[in-house]
C-alpha cells in the first residue's frame, strides 16, 4: 500500500457534494407518508398555538392570538384529513382543538369568532329554531358576489 493510499485521520471529513445531499433528501422523501405529514402538522400547529396563548408558566412574552386563532382554523381544516389518515388519531385532536379553543378565549381571543369551538353553530337561528351549516356564511369565494 503506497503512502497516498493511507487514510489521514487527522483531515476533516469530506463535505457532501450537492448531488449527494439531494440524492438523500430524495431517498428520504420517498418513504415519507402524507398522512404522517398531515398528523404532524395538526401536532405542530396545536403545540405552537398552545404556546402562542401565553398561558404556560413562561411563555407570557410570547402571547399572539391571531397566530392562535390562524393555528386554530388551519387544524379545524385538517380535521377531515386526519379523519381519512388516522381515524384513529381524531379523538385525541378534536380534544387537543378543544382544549386549544378555551385557552384562546381564557387568553381574551373573541369568543364569537370563527373559533368559538362550537364547529356546529351557526351565526344565528334559521327558521325552525335551529342552527345549522347551511345558516353559515359560505367561506367560498364565489366571483360577482
Amino acid at each position: 500500500m503506497s503512502d497516498s493510499d493511507e487514510i489521514d485521520a487527522t483531515a476533516p471529513p469530506q463535505q457532501p457534494t450537492e448531488a449527494e445531499i439531494r440524492a438523500a433528501l430524495e431517498e428520504e422523501m420517498s418513504h415519507v407518508h402524507v398522512g404522517d405529514v398531515v398528523l404532524q402538522t395538526v401536532v405542530s400547529l396545536v403545540n405552537l398555538a398552545a404556546r402562542r396563548t401565553g398561558t404556560a408558566p413562561e411563555t407570557e412574552g410570547e402571547r399572539d392570538l391571531e397566530q392562535v386563532r390562524i393555528s386554530i382554523d388551519a387544524v379545524r381544516a385538517l380535521l377531515p384529513s386526519v379523519e381519512t389518515v388516522a381515524p384513529e388519531q381524531l379523538p385525541a385532536v378534536k380534544d387537543a382543538l378543544s382544549q386549544l379553543q378555551l385557552a384562546y378565549v381564557k387568553a381574551g381571543g373573541d369568543a364569537d369568532s370563527s373559533v368559538s369551538g362550537n364547529q356546529g353553530a351557526a351565526d344565528g337561528p334559521g327558521e325552525d329554531g335551529e342552527t345549522g351549516p347551511e345558516d353559515r356564511p359560505s367561506r367560498i369565494w364565489v366571483p360577482g358576489s
